[in-house]
């Protein structure tokens, strides 16, 4: 395997994937050519059909890194079948990488699998299945309108003021935590 030509191809990827980033916080994505993306970054459009199909498919593979990496975080907890209410791993995670999460939401994908996630087991015991689902619809939307506002905002509070701020919404609903 030529690792001169795979470290290249990589680096090309990257730069492909950050002028994109860059690009989408200012513009819609169908505003978005390979062209542009090209020129901002000093590669031939040949460069960018060798990694990716079209604009949709670059967006669709960094959502994919970003879920990637959520997933890592809490693998450990997957793999000891431990579903993890640490939502500062999240929220440090989220900080230090805006511009994905920007991007994330701005594209809709929160609506994926990311965000979606709960537990079903622990949210059954603390309600008793009663109303269920209103619950966790009423908590997911509200920690995503959570996110979003901090992203918006410039991520100005701490991970940690956030977490507290999401914990002292949910203990005002359940006085739980």
């Amino acid at each position: 395997m030529n690792t001169a030509n795979n470290k290249r191809k990589k680096e090309s990827q990257l730069k492909i994937e950050r002028i994109f980033l860059e690009l989408i916080q200012t513009r819609e994505i169908e505003e978005i050519s390979v062209t542009d993306i090209c020129k901002e970054a000093g590669l031939n459009r040949t460069t960018f059909y060798s990694n990716y199909i079209d604009i949709y498919d670059l967006a669709d593979k960094i959502r994919q890194k970003l879920e990637d990496d959520v997933m890592n975080l809490y693998m450990e907890d997957r793999d000891n079948k431990h579903n993890s209410t640490d939502f500062l791993k999240l929220l440090k995670h989220i900080y230090e990488n805006q511009i994905f999460y920007n991007t994330y939401f701005k594209l809709g994908f929160d609506k994926s699998s990311l965000f979606n996630e709960y537990d079903y087991k622990l949210a059954a015991k603390l309600f008793n299945d009663k109303h269920i689902d209103y619950h966790i619809e009423f908590f997911k939307a509200g920690f995503n309108a959570i996110l979003k506002k901090w992203l918006y905002s410039g991520c100005k509070e701490s991970p940690e003021e956030v977490f507290e701020i999401i914990q002292s919404e949910y203990k005002k609903d359940l006085n739980l935590i």
